[in-house]
């Protein structure tokens, strides 16, 4: 099978997904709209990905969240996508989110009904709120043209079936990261030493980091017996306001700043939770990388990996960032957590966050291209548990 799948651009952390596509497909190629995005500090890694740039006009315009903050949003339109994929003539298609990108794709679809199409939806409900008539309107298009769609888990399967999709065509496929990097890394942190929470990604105010650490500071001070330090992992424009507050004498704070992605690993060895107090999140990458590590989780109900992945008090902590009485539960309950709990949990997260890996990521997919294509084309066999042992291409 030839299959197209077409994106903004290749982040690091997909390429093992991508691998086991490449590994699986007669031909898989990857059509970016450019190498990287300019707010990202990630190095262009493509492994052995077939990925073809595509000529492409990008905007950067600020919006107003329904949840408040501020925020910048890229907008891309890869003018030259039909000419590309009539020259690769694709089996079946996926394209990644909604706009003009999977217009043309939809367009091309019409041209060549034969051709498989996937959107791939990476999105939930809180993502979509405040969006105008125009552009449901090119969802409704879009989505009427769709063969199926892949969604990163419950909230986004909720949202695409307002448009009258049938659940058996909606593809639940969790985000996956190579969590190999994060499990042969040694937890180095000595029992009696003060909490330490980690706060990892772009310090921007989707994040939600000024209001938790305002939240956390006024804990901190309510409990002058805890000593407390949260580590910020990254860089962005809420640094300095971060910088400027008043901390209580219980709780300190370090900005390591932006690291490499094969360095994240260490970083996460030295932290003992993973604050994750989130406005407004797709997924949520960090989760998977923390629960790898063996770090339980303090999550926020608008990231959509948390709501997938951290089971309440079993695999961390679920809160809404934005009550403050959910805040401070949250961080009474970490307290109030003994050294065993605690070691249960990181036991938990491991355990949960094995079974989610590019190689089942992969299979999922495989699946869900089978069954849009049958009977054009034979069915795909899953990928065996280990990728190593993956079948031969079709």
């Amino acid at each position: 099978m030839r299959v197209a799948l077409l994106q903004n651009f290749v982040a690091p952390y997909r390429v093992p997904l991508y691998e086991r596509l490449t590994e699986r497909l007669t031909a898989f190629k990857v059509f970016a709209s450019t190498r990287m995005e300019n707010d990202r500090n990630w190095q262009v890694e493509w492994g052995k990905v077939d990925v073809e740039v595509q000529k492409n006009l990008t905007f950067s315009y600020p919006s107003r969240d329904p949840g408040g903050f501020m925020r910048t949003l890229q907008f891309h339109f890869p003018y030259d996508t039909l000419p590309r994929l009539w020259r690769f003539k694709p089996d079946a298609i996926i394209s990644v989110e909604l706009g003009l990108r999977s217009l043309q794709v939809a367009l091309y679809k019409m041209l060549r009904p034969s051709t498989g199409l996937l959107i791939w939806c990476k999105l939930s409900e809180h993502t979509e709120l405040g969006w105008g008539r125009v552009r449901l309107a090119l969802r409704k298009f879009i989505f009427a043209r769709a063969d199926g769609v892949l969604v990163n888990g419950e909230g986004g399967a909720r949202y695409v079936a307002r448009f009258g999709i049938p659940d058996h065509l909606i593809f639940r496929v969790n985000q996956p990261i190579d969590i190999t990097r994060f499990t042969r890394v040694a937890r180095q942190r000595p029992d009696g030493a003060r909490t330490r929470l980690l706060c990892c990604g772009q310090l921007i105010p989707r994040k939600g980091l000024v209001p938790f650490l305002h939240q956390l500071n006024k804990w901190a001070r309510a409990n002058s017996g805890e000593a407390l330090e949260i580590w910020w992992l990254g860089d962005g424009e809420t640094r300095t306001e971060l910088e400027a507050i008043d901390c209580a004498p219980n709780l300190s704070q370090r900005f390591i700043g932006a690291v490499p992605y094969a360095e994240l690993p260490d970083w996460y060895s030295q932290a003992d939770i993973l604050a994750f107090p989130s406005l407004l999140d797709e997924w949520g990458l960090v989760v998977n990388e923390a629960m790898a590590a063996g770090l339980p989780v303090l999550g926020s109900i608008y990231a959509q990996a948390v709501g997938e992945l951290i089971e309440d008090g079993v695999t961390g902590w679920v809160f809404d960032p934005k009550s403050e009485e959910s805040v401070q539960t949250a961080l009474d309950r970490i307290r109030s957590a003994t050294p065993e709990e605690l070691a249960s949990m990181r036991d938990a997260a491991r355990r949960r966050i094995a079974t989610l890996t590019p190689n089942t990521a992969a299979a999922k997919i495989l699946d869900a291209l089978a069954t849009i294509t049958r009977p054009a084309q034979s069915p795909l066999i899953a990928l065996p548990a280990d990728s190593s042992l993956a079948a031969p291409k079709r």
